[in-house]
């Protein structure tokens, strides 16, 4: 919300309080002050001028030689390129030794050899935003009324020695969405009385009632509708006030009609709009819902297909205003029109905001409705209308309104409080007078029990009272948050700690990026073809989809995370990043039978591509393959302390290589996958060998976990046995492992692979696998004998259950 300090000052005493002191003061009691632009600061000599004679350059065709009167001895000549000056206009003038905004200064100068003392001046030069000019204005100077006084200050003149205040209001805080509610928050900061405008209308002969009727089909959608005709209206230029305080607050002069409902809209915060009435077929108004296939062109120009939950404003056949958002075309107010329609109405919230969103129009309009308005002021808000426009565009009123009023709730919020109360809720001591003051200058009425107990009428302006502590805040933030004294917090206070799934959260982040990988973030939201790479559950249900998504890129919730970290692979990729390790925790949604929301489950990914190490210096490198993204994820099962539980089986996954992808399986369980990407996947993302895993999360999570417990260096040595196991292909290293394992204890102390071989000199559909055994007993010496006599079982059990045999 912008707000002139100068349009203020008409409703609220600002005497001795500069535009910085009372941003300050707004600001400490809960609105933030976004901004103070002074419209005049640095703006110096800047005159009305009049032009006594505008003349073609003699050498120039796209130039004017203009005489201007500025209010000195002599006129002064100035060279204009505007292509709308003219003899007899009052201009602003920026006199030679002026200056302007950013530092630009006024010189006296030759110009295709005609001297030129000055520069006459279009509203941009002078600050002024583009967007808010009038469009016969904006391309050109900017023209003055003809009674403008001649070399006084332009910038007094134009209402533009002014400082605009810029509210960062919050939602709740929509009363303050009109010049009414920012003076009455205003006066209550500074302890002020607010002065409102009382205004008396002449009203002509005829009567609204015999000239339009109105019907609403939809009560509870348009619970009020008020219209007021205005006749004989003359459609002109607004006052220069008028034009100067809606530009102050963003809004773009059009003509003295809409001027004024745009005015009033600021003012009363009450959206109007104005129908030129001989463009109404049926002289009636009929509030419905849209018919399918209805169309409307609005004011901006667009044809647009209505749908059934559109509220429309019509004739009684065809739609002329969308309800709230924007007027239609078919009756807008222009330079033709002699007769006008006001409309002032209340429309459900949420229906202009759904019209508002699906149409894409956002107005100052549709703004108000959604966050709700006062309906007592909607009747004030269009009689005060037709006041201006009989001052201002000679309109004769009639006499007489037409509403049509379903409003069912028309009594005043009571909220009950005391003096403990608040002071127990604020931690203060306020007097039950200085609440008694706070509540009188909000301008709450209220009554007094037993010197404590407030009942406290609420007016309608404030809708974002509604419970006691809502009272509460307004008078501490009135009393001023900085006389709260500054208190400890009393009772019990605990120790913070993380939970134990946060912590294993963070110990698998800190595994991770100890080796090497980095984190990513990627969205939860993914295409209707990604979704079904990589798919770790299967299930017969479509994917969740937004109803209404931003685009189609992102329209599904994922149900993986490494499609997402595939593009950031390809990202890396085209930016000459070929060597990328990358993980990710994150959920994917898992869509629910039994429910409308989606189950979500924790999961985490990595991808591993080109070199896992480049020691340049010492001519190391070692290229990332599936063992070193094994043996990635089996340093992280330690450190959780579940690599015991943890196996690995073969199997097949859409979008991986079939003959390089493993089932990670806890207890039996599968919980993820990992292996290398597709060859065709691969080409469509740059054609580089890539390793990928995925894992649930919240599954490993919940795992049985282990504490690290401290071993003591033995004291006794161990025995070391290497043996070469020929074995079938389908054979797989964690099958040989289990059963070595599980032989073994409890001297065997350890088992690693050190060689795999596949060739011509073992028999077909063979390899060979070599493993080191280490045999040990931290209490005493082994002899031969016993690890001999436990090896030999193993190898047994090796031959007996795998079919493996000692390589000769």
């Amino acid at each position: 919300m912008l707000v002139s300090y100068k349009w203020l000052e008409k409703y609220v005493d600002l005497d001795g309080i500069s535009p910085y002191d009372l941003a300050e003061k707004i600001t400490r009691s809960g609105i933030e002050v976004e901004s103070v632009n002074v419209l005049n600061k640095d703006i110096k000599n800047v005159v009305v001028g009049h032009v006594l004679l505008r003349e073609q350059h003699p050498e120039a065709d796209k130039l004017s030689r203009c005489q201007v009167d500025v209010g000195e001895e002599n006129p002064v000549q100035i060279i204009c390129g505007a292509r709308n000056v003219a003899t007899g206009q009052k201009v602003v003038v920026a006199k030679v030794g002026a200056v302007l905004p950013g530092n630009f200064k006024i010189k006296k100068a030759k110009l295709r050899g005609e001297v030129s003392e000055g520069m006459i001046c279009s509203l941009e030069e002078l600050g002024i935003e583009s967007r808010v000019i009038a469009k016969e204005f904006s391309e050109g100077i900017f023209v003055l009324p003809s009674d403008a006084p001649v070399g006084t200050d332009a910038m007094e003149y134009l209402e533009f020695a002014d400082a605009v205040l810029e509210l960062g209001l919050t939602p709740n805080r929509s009363d303050c969405l009109s010049m009414f509610g920012v003076a009455y928050e205003v006066a209550a900061i500074l302890g002020k009385k607010v002065r409102l405008p009382n205004s008396t209308i002449v009203h002509g002969l005829d009567n609204t009632n015999d000239l339009i009727s109105v019907e609403v089909e939809t009560k509870k959608e348009n619970p009020l509708y008020i219209a007021k005709m205005v006749r004989n209206v003359k459609v002109k230029r607004s006052p220069l006030w008028l034009e100067s305080r809606l530009m102050k607050a963003g809004i773009r002069p059009l003509n003295n009609i809409v001027d004024i409902t745009n005015y009033i809209l600021l003012e009363y915060g009450q959206p109007l709009h104005a129908f030129d009435y001989s463009k109404l077929d049926n002289k009636k108004i009929v509030v419905r819902y849209a018919t399918k296939g209805e169309k409307l062109t609005t004011l901006d120009g667009i044809e647009r297909s209505l749908k059934t939950t559109d509220l429309v404003i019509t004739d009684g056949d065809q739609p002329i205003a969308l309800a709230g958002v924007m007027g239609g075309a078919n009756t807008e107010v222009d330079n033709s029109t002699v007769d006008v329609l006001l409309e002032s109405a209340i429309f459900d919230r949420l229906t202009v905001r759904m019209t508002s969103k699906e149409t894409g129009l956002r107005s100052e309009s549709s703004a108000r409705f959604e966050k709700g308005l006062d309906y007592k002021r909607t009747k004030d808000a269009v009689l005060e209308a037709a006041f201006m426009m009989q001052e201002y565009a000679e309109g004769e009123v009639s006499e007489g309104l037409v509403i049509v009023n379903n409003v069912t709730n028309t009594q005043e919020d009571i909220i009950t409080t005391s003096t403990d109360r608040v002071n127990n809720i604020l931690g203060t001591n306020i007097k039950t007078e200085e609440i008694r003051d706070i509540l009188d200058r909000l301008g709450f009425d209220y009554v007094l029990q037993d010197d404590i107990n407030f009942a406290i009428t609420i007016p309608t302006r404030r809708g974002d009272i509604t419970i006691e502590v809502d009272i509460v805040e307004e008078i501490g933030r009135i009393y001023g948050y900085d006389a709260i004294p500054a208190t400890l917090p009393t009772g019990k206070t605990l120790t913070g700690r993380l939970t134990e799934k946060q912590k294993l959260r963070r110990l698998t982040k800190d595994v991770l990026e100890r080796t090497g990988l980095s984190e990513a973030i990627t969205y939860s939201l993914t295409s209707q073809d990604k979704v079904k790479l990589f798919n770790l559950y299967e299930t017969e249900l479509s994917p969740v989809r937004l109803a209404m998504p931003m685009s189609e890129e992102r329209s599904t919730l994922r149900l993986s995370l490494l499609p997402h970290l595939l593009d950031v692979a390809l990202y890396n990729r085209n930016r000459k990043e070929e060597n990328i390790s990358i993980y990710e925790i994150g959920s994917v949604y898992l869509p629910n039978p039994s429910s409308v929301q989606p189950t979500e489950i924790l999961h985490l990914s990595g991808l591993l591509s080109g070199l896992y190490t480049d020691n340049s210096w010492k001519g190391e490198k070692k290229k990332v393959d599936f063992f070193v993204m094994k043996g990635i994820l089996e340093n992280l099962f330690a450190e959780l302390c579940v690599n015991n539980v943890i196996s690995y089986k073969a199997t097949n996954i859409e979008g991986l290589h079939p003959g390089r992808t493993a089932g990670i399986y806890a207890n039996e369980t599968l919980i993820g996958f990992m292996g290398q990407l597709h060859p065709d996947v691969e080409k469509t993302y740059n054609g580089k060998e890539t390793y990928v895993f995925e894992i649930s999360f919240s599954e490993l999570t919940s795992l049985n976990f282990e504490q690290n417990k401290y071993s003591v260096i033995p004291r006794f040595p161990a025995m070391a046995r290497d043996i070469a196991l020929v074995v079938d292909k389908k054979v797989s290293h964690s099958d040989l492992i289990t059963v070595i394992e599980n032989i073994g204890k409890p001297l065997l102390k350890d088992v690693k692979l050190f060689d795999i071989y596949e060739g011509d000199k073992l028999p077909e559909g063979k390899k060979s696998m070599a493993y080191s055994l280490v045999y040990m007993d931290p209490e005493r010496t082994l002899t031969d004998e016993e690890v001999v006599k436990v090896h030999t079982k193993v190898l047994s059990a090796l031959e007996s259950e795998l079919g493996a045999v000692l390589r000769a």
